[in-house]
């Protein structure tokens, strides 16, 4: 249903088409170098879209199966598999998370509590360690060097993205409450991927052919640096001092782009916060099931109206300590804010670096996804991203 000259391939139910006119603007005039979107609405897939190429050469056209990186977008996946778990009763989100992990309640982090910790408010954000595929396959020293972290703020006070460590404590949290002690890859690949046939991986199989994952063009810090459109001025001034909690807290690895995530060394470990690899049509439709029928992904009322509240803002205010921004998070999911708005106020998705984003809109019974394999320098609201979820919302309207 496109051109021959775009290789942009799909369908939009009708309604949809100003979807599938965005996209082709995106690859036409965006820059756009391969991406995929997908929208379910009550229930139905009304925009399934994939285009461009999913390699740098321009010689591998994205196809129906391409998997692509979403770094921070998989945050709404650890934090759907942990909503999971809170509905089978494994932990509730007022326990102290030392009354489970009994070694995190060191250093005046007795009093944690999971949601706490599901907010970005635990002052556990930074990792006071330079990361290698090597350190975080040695899961016993990378959980001793969490445990034993001392805070970068009194927990509760104030919240600051945990830009990495979160999905860590979230998986050894539910590896210690699951009575099968499984880590938060194998708990999401068991209870909610094979179940609901969605192809997302946290810790990339290596019988996924690579030939499958679409290659990753990065940027560097010096573009990030000169994005002051883009970023928060004071967040790009933070991430000019690597001492600072921003630098510490976004950039633990060894690393001169983010595009090296998608190396098989990293991509193959449990990364629960930044690493997950699959088809955005499976992310969508993920965020469908919670938004028009959240019972077929295993969560009970009372895990659905905690994701639906719209997130009250700590003592210390909604300014993020690490982003240098207001944000608003709950349970492990961003909220919508004045700054970044999307969908009602029941809404709750995630962003990830390079513009991917996904979410799920129970006021209207929506999910949508969208991830790109040329990395964009928005903290959110990508041009690119922001023409799509727009288009939809018009559609929406209209209809």
């Amino acid at each position: 249903m496109v051109t021959r000259t775009a290789p942009i391939r799909g369908t939009v139910a009708d309604g949809f088409e100003p979807v599938l006119a965005a996209f082709r603007e995106n690859v036409a005039r965006r820059g756009e170098l391969g991406a995929a979107c997908a929208v379910y609405h009550r229930g139905e897939c009304v925009v399934d879209l994939w285009g461009g190429y999913r390699d740098a050469d321009r010689t591998e056209p994205w196809a129906a199966d391409t998997l692509v990186l979403v770094f921070s977008t998989t945050k709404g996946v650890a934090a759907t598999t942990m909503a999971h778990a809170h509905a089978q009763g494994l932990f509730d989100y007022d326990d102290r998370v030392a009354d489970h992990w009994p070694s995190f309640g060191v250093a005046g982090k007795r009093e944690v509590t999971v949601r706490q910790l599901l907010a970005h408010r635990a002052g556990v954000a930074a990792i006071d360690e330079t990361l290698t595929p090597e350190r975080i396959a040695d899961r016993e020293n990378l959980t001793t060097l969490l445990a034993g972290k001392r805070p970068d703020w009194p927990p509760g006070e104030r919240h600051g993205y945990h830009a990495w460590s979160l999905g860590w404590y979230e998986s050894e949290l539910l590896q210690r409450t699951d009575p099968e002690g499984r880590t938060l890859g194998r708990y999401f690949a068991e209870e909610l991927a094979a179940p609901l046939d969605v192809e997302f991986y946290v810790g990339l199989p290596d019988d996924v052919a690579e030939e499958r994952v679409a290659a990753i063009e990065g940027f560097g810090l010096t573009d990030l640096l000169t994005s002051v459109d883009t970023f928060p001025p004071r967040l790009l001034l933070a991430l000019a001092n690597p001492r600072s909690l921003s630098s510490r807290a976004l950039s633990p690895f060894a690393m001169s782009s983010p595009a090296e995530l998608n190396d098989p060394a990293y991509r193959s470990l449990e990364v629960p916060a930044g690493t997950g690899v699959g088809r955005v049509r499976d992310v969508a439709r993920l965020y469908g099931l919670l938004a028009s029928d959240p019972a077929s992904v295993g969560l009970d009322e009372e895990t659905v109206a905690e994701l639906r509240r719209p997130a009250r803002p700590p003592s210390g205010g909604a300014r993020d300590v690490v982003l240098k921004t207001d944000t608003a998070y709950t349970a492990g999911f961003w909220k919508p804010t004045e700054g970044f708005a999307f969908g009602s106020p029941a809404a709750f998705g995630a962003p990830g670096a390079g513009g991917s984003f996904a979410f799920a809109d129970p006021a209207r019974a929506l999910g949508f996804a969208y991830a790109p394999n040329r990395m964009g320098t928005h903290l959110w609201d990508d041009p690119r991203e922001r023409a799509l979820r727009d288009a939809v919302d018009d559609c929406l309207a209209a209809l």
